[in-house]
């Protein structure tokens, strides 16, 4: 069954089929968002099917709640969310978490140039691919999220001092990862 959506009210007119669970409307809604929100729960999960898995359950989350959604807001920022949270959910069901020293992440930190900033996406997302859970997760939440050591803290239910200190590891198990793959590139002469 084929349906023709008016130019203006799209996106209220999709809302209001959400709404009512038409499957059509919850469709598009998944094809229109999809690579978007994979490539979030690709930065949080450990593989492609862990990430489709993290995707599926965000979405059913987004059918379930769209009547929460309120218009005049930004649809792609509040999926967003759900999409980080259920990926912060998972986090939290999955991994045990160690509480560190402060004093350790100190120590660890160094000043050098910061090597992400000559690397492609597709390189950096196969590193942070090889961080733990941990790391990848404080990684995500700050880096690319944006989000403080405070709000880390309180959404992986860790203290301040472990986000801190799993952030500086990250980047060093990063470092590690980017200079061995240097190392192998010069050594191949390409």
């Amino acid at each position: 069954m084929d349906f023709a959506l008016p130019l203006e009210n799209t996106e209220n007119t999709l809302l209001a089929a959400l709404t009512r669970q038409e499957r059509w409307a919850q469709e598009q809604l998944y094809q229109q968002y999809y690579g978007k929100m994979m490539g979030i729960c690709l930065r949080y999960a450990g593989s492609r099917d862990e990430a489709l898995d993290l995707l599926h359950e965000g979405f059913i989350k987004v059918f379930q709640n769209i009547s929460r959604f309120k218009p005049g807001t930004s649809l792609p920022a509040w999926i967003r969310t759900i999409m980080v949270n259920t990926c912060i959910d998972y986090y939290r069901k999955t991994i045990r978490r160690r509480t560190e020293d402060i004093s350790e992440a100190h120590t660890l930190s160094n000043d050098d140039p910061d090597a992400l900033s000559q690397l492609t996406e597709q390189e950096i997302l196969a590193a942070v691919h090889e961080l733990s859970p941990a790391y990848r997760a404080v990684f995500n939440l700050y880096v690319v999220e944006g989000f403080s050591h405070k709000e880390i803290a309180d959404a992986l239910q860790i203290t301040e001092s472990t986000s801190r200190s799993n952030l500086v590891k990250a980047r060093i198990k990063l470092k590690e990862f980017f200079t061995v793959r240097r190392m192998q590139f010069d050594e191949n002469g390409r």
